[in-house]
């Protein structure tokens, strides 16, 4: 029998993290991966026939269908929670407790905060590679280069300081127990930590994804789901 639930899987984008949690919980689903188109690297038009939105990812589980990360990592944790292994009984902490709280916070700065920096880092390294007359190049190359000096790597150091404080202290995002904030993380640290910012000064945050790549679960998230990030 065909799982109800399905995955819509658009190729290096943030719907690895929901493959992750499938992956966790033991759930049975079925991925259906759709490519980006070649020269816009936006999501093909296939995906409005599922969500009006036509971004990725969304899940559908009978008829509910649900778009944006966090709102199905939430949903995940709320149908299934329950019948995960014990490593997972914190997925969402108890309301109240300083693992809540933490929770909460990393759940809505990796969309709110962290991630707006590195979408513009990645679209102001790419627009230098775009076709354009060739004098032009050389000063669209120097604008972005100010943009990315001047504006967003100082913002994304500022963060990346931020975690490494914190993960210092603790060994998840919520503290000592892996939460649904570790997954929402997820995309956003390896995206700060792969678009040429130095990472010697954050041990800590390499450590923590050095502990989730090693997770056989991740891992099959990422046999299922190909790479998280494209090369640039």
């Amino acid at each position: 029998m065909q799982p109800m639930l399905t995955v819509h899987h658009l190729e290096t984008s943030r719907s690895q993290r929901v493959l992750w949690l499938l992956e966790e919980l033991g759930l049975p689903y079925e991925l259906k991966v759709y490519a980006r188109d070649p020269r816009s690297r936006l999501a093909p038009p296939e995906l409005k026939q599922i969500h009006p939105l036509g971004k990725s990812p969304v899940i559908t589980d009978g008829d509910e269908v649900i778009a944006e990360s966090g709102a199905i990592l939430e949903y995940l944790a709320e149908r299934y929670g329950a019948q995960a292994p014990a490593e997972l009984a914190q997925l969402v902490p108890a309301v109240g407790t300083p693992a809540h709280r933490q929770n909460r916070f990393w759940m809505h700065y990796a969309e709110g905060s962290l991630m707006n920096w590195l979408v513009m880092k990645l679209v102001f390294i790419s627009i230098p590679r775009q076709r354009m007359p060739f004098f032009v190049k050389p000063i669209a190359r120097k604008l972005c280069d100010t943009v990315i000096q001047k504006l967003i790597e100082p913002n994304v150091v500022g963060g990346l300081a931020y975690m490494e404080q914190h993960l210092a202290k603790n060994a998840w995002f919520s503290g000592e127990a892996i939460s649904l904030a570790d997954f929402q993380m997820s995309f956003a640290v390896e995206a700060a930590l792969s678009r040429g910012t130095d990472t010697t000064p954050y041990p800590h945050v390499r450590a923590w994804r050095e502990r989730v790549n090693a997770r056989p679960a991740y891992q099959r998230a990422l046999q299922r789901g190909g790479p998280v990030l494209a090369r640039l």
